[in-house]
């Protein structure tokens, strides 16, 4: 309601502005009194695309930080409820600004939408972010193939005056289809100039928000333009209104979305230290993702995730952790001698014993581990929320409980050497986290093995 009253409110004092200029101007010239006129509506129109931006962006935002307790499916269909109103606003509804005629479609909503996008990634991942462009490509295709089976039935009048116009359903399920298209180079292209900007301004999240905005709007105003100057006959005064029309939306939005990332304690990292070619197969469903969650992911002997999945879980568990502010800790296991195993009792031992291993390992897991076979005899171990000070007696627990139940053919007892790396003291990435659990790891067994070890420790 706060919300509807902002808009009637800027509306009625943009009207009473309007009618007491128009009211002043009467005594005027008439060439002057129509001029006056025309900027006073133009600064009304104004008043009025400001009003729809704060309200777009304001309610786009509560419902994505709202996204925990509503489900963030609530923000993505609102996301593409309003895709079919801003293309059809921006092929047909145009107002006069102070420094052209505009659409509120392609200068608020899109423009809107597109920022609201780079949100999305910066308070989720790309994984998330491709989710509506993908919806809202599939959509406009599927409008623009049912538009033309439509056309093809025989129909008949009921509302007197009122006819289907399925040739306006068809054209602007193509201007949509070309929109989306475009929607998603744009949405590639702004992530990667975020992740790229934020190599030299880290610290200055409003000023990247609008770099990258209005690089992305000004190629999208003239990828648009061309669709529709080609359907509709667009002037030239069209594409240069929009642009800086466009270029004034990305200011605004950049300032409030700045605004509700440091009023809102965003704790994300400024910069992804993940390298770009990653983000950009996350958004783009390269093969080998595709490929690598399509596989089971397990081990065939022990069971566990296999080296494959660590790879592709390991990397998101660590990133969430990183993103949302909470611990997380990796510990890298090693069967102590079980060279010597294989080579006194046989590999089908050797095998049965990494088994039962894995079972004792299993008695003590968390909800929040993760468990992988790495490879041979070493298994690695996820565990999301937990730091370091509570990474070390839980890794302390799998220890003995590996040395107390796990025995050999000829009852040798089987020992395990750990080392633990956590977050944030040992790094921020997977690749940083297991660098030092291995350096741990090999502490522990110069140490005597059948040990924990850790900067803890």
């Amino acid at each position: 309601m706060e919300f509807c009253s902002f808009a009637v409110s800027g509306q009625a004092r943009a009207t009473n502005l309007a009618m007491r200029i128009i009211k002043f101007s009467s005594n005027l010239p008439v060439r002057t009194r129509s001029h006056a006129i025309k900027v006073t509506r133009a600064m009304a129109n104004l008043f009025l695309f400001l009003g729809e931006a704060f309200v777009y962006v304001t309610i786009m935002i509560t419902l994505l930080h709202l996204r925990h307790r509503l489900g963030l499916g609530v923000f993505i269909a609102a996301l593409g409820v309003m895709h079919f109103i801003e293309t059809y606003l921006a092929a047909v509804f145009y107002v006069q600004l102070p420094f052209g005629v505009i659409s509120p479609g392609s200068a608020v909503l899109f423009s809107g939408k597109l920022m609201m996008i780079l949100l999305l990634y910066v308070k989720e991942d790309a994984a998330t972010v491709r989710q509506p462009i993908y919806g809202l490509l599939a959509g406009n295709f599927l409008t623009v193939g049912l538009g033309f089976i439509l056309q093809q039935h025989v129909t008949v009048s009921i509302v007197p005056g009122r006819i289907a116009d399925l040739a306006f359903i068809d054209e602007m399920g193509w201007l949509m289809v070309w929109g989306t298209l475009l929607l998603y180079l744009d949405s590639l292209i702004i992530i990667l100039l975020y992740e790229r900007f934020g190599r030299h301004l880290r610290r200055f999240m409003t000023l990247r928000f609008f770099l990258c905005g209005a690089a992305v709007l000004t190629f999208d105003q003239a990828g648009f333009f061309i669709a529709l100057h080609a359907l509709n006959g667009a002037p030239a005064e069209v594409f240069w209104g929009g642009w800086l029309a466009k270029m004034g939306a990305a200011a605004f939005y950049s300032v409030l979305l700045g605004a509700y990332l440091h009023f809102s304690n965003h704790t994300v990292l400024a910069v992804s230290r993940r390298p770009i070619g990653d983000i950009f197969n996350d958004l783009t469903f390269r093969e080998r993702y595709e490929d690598l969650l399509s596989r089971s992911g397990r081990d065939s002997l022990t069971g566990t995730l296999d080296r494959g999945r660590f790879e592709f879980d390991g990397m998101r568990l660590i990133r969430n952790a990183v993103a949302a502010g909470t611990p997380a800790s990796v510990m890298i296991i090693d069967a102590d001698h079980f060279k010597a195993v294989n080579d006194r009792l046989g590999h089908p031992e050797g095998d049965r014993v990494l088994k039962a291993i894995v079972s004792a390992i299993k008695t003590q897991l968390n909800p929040g581990d993760h468990l992988f076979r790495y490879g041979g005899e070493e298994f690695v171990i996820v565990s999301e929320n937990l730091n370091a000070a509570l990474a070390l007696p839980h890794a302390e627990k799998i220890r003995a409980s590996v040395e107390a139940s796990v025995r050999t053919s000829d009852s040798a007892v089987v020992t395990i050497s750990i080392g633990i790396a956590s977050t944030p003291q040992d790094g921020a990435t997977l690749k940083d986290l297991l660098s030092r659990a291995d350096n741990m790891l090999y502490r522990a067994k110069d140490a005597g093995r059948n040990r924990v070890e850790s900067n803890l420790s």
